[in-house]
C-alpha cells in the first residue's frame, strides 16, 4: 500500500514570502524624514574602513538616513536578540544584500552617487536611506 504524500514546509518559506512581498517596493515615498547624519560622526563600533556605522538593534537602523561621499564604506553593526539583515530596495540598490545577523558587522562600499534605500528582509518596517554624493 503506498504511503500518503505529506507537504513539507521549509524554514525558508518565510524568506521567500518576504521576497515576494518586497518585489514591488520600488517607490520613493517614505513616511516622515529622519535626521541626516554627516559621515564625520564616529561611534565605538566603527569599522576601520567605514565612513559611518549604522547600529542595528531594537528593530531599527540608527541612524536611518545618512549622507556619504562616493567611494565611502558604510558598516552595519548588529547587536540584539533577533536576526536582522540589510537588503536594497529597487534596481539601484540590488547590490546591498547582507546575510542575516543577530550579532556581527557587515559593510558595503558605495561607488556611484545616488539615493540607496534599504530595509531588513525579516522586518520590512525597518528602513533606511543612504544618499551618496559626488
Amino acid at each position: 500500500m503506498p504511503r500518503p504524500h505529506r507537504a513539507v514546509v521549509l524554514p525558508a518559506v518565510g524568506l521567500v514570502l518576504a521576497a515576494a512581498l518586497l518585489s514591488g517596493c520600488g517607490s520613493d515615498g517614505s513616511p516622515g524624514e529622519a535626521a541626516k547624519t554627516d559621515a564625520s560622526e564616529k561611534n565605538p563600533h566603527q569599522h576601520p574602513d567605514a565612513a559611518v556605522t549604522v547600529q542595528v538593534e531594537d528593530d531599527r537602523f540608527s541612524p536611518a538616513d545618512i549622507t556619504i561621499s562616493a567611494g565611502d564604506t558604510v558598516s552595519w553593526h548588529f547587536d540584539g536578540d533577533l536576526p536582522h539583515g540589510v537588503q536594497g530596495i529597487g534596481d539601484k540598490a540590488m547590490s546591498i544584500n547582507s546575510p542575516l545577523f543577530e550579532v556581527g558587522d557587515w559593510s558595503h562600499t558605495f561607488t556611484a552617487p545616488g539615493e540607496y534605500r534599504y530595509l531588513c528582509p525579516i522586518h520590512p518596517d525597518m528602513r533606511g536611506t543612504i544618499t551618496v554624493e559626488k
